[in-house]
């Protein structure tokens, strides 16, 4: 069994930054895929960046050159780096672990992202 908790969402102007933490506790994060994903409201989940155990990522377009996925496997944590942040960013941000059968199978709870001026 895997907990996942996100944390470091807020709010920030267009053009801010932010730093997304999801704390992994039960298993060691460096051995599994990881991923994040955002819904914002009225839209489907969406996916937008993911770490493989091996540290290969993939990137969304509407991310890819502003957002870094990462993992600290010292700290069992797994971070989203987000620059250049635009409106269209403003969703619950979601960290998930562990692909079974080509779904996560570990889910936080999300943390809130809004991009406003």
């Amino acid at each position: 069994q895997v907990q996942l908790v996100e944390s470091g969402g807020e709010s920030v102007q267009p053009g801010g930054s932010l730093r997304l933490s999801c704390a992994a506790s039960g298993r060691a994060l460096s051995s599994l895929a990881m991923a994040w994903f955002r819904q914002a409201p009225g839209n489907q989940r969406e996916l937008v960046a993911a770490i493989t155990s091996g540290g290969t990522t993939w990137y969304a377009d509407s991310v890819k050159g502003r957002f870094t996925i990462s993992k600290d496997n010292a700290k069992n944590t797994g971070y989203l780096q987000m620059n250049s942040l635009k409106p269209d960013d403003t969703a619950v941000y979601y960290c998930a672990a562990d692909v079974v059968l080509g779904s996560y199978r570990y889910w936080g709870q999300g943390t809130q992202v809004t991009v406003s001026s």
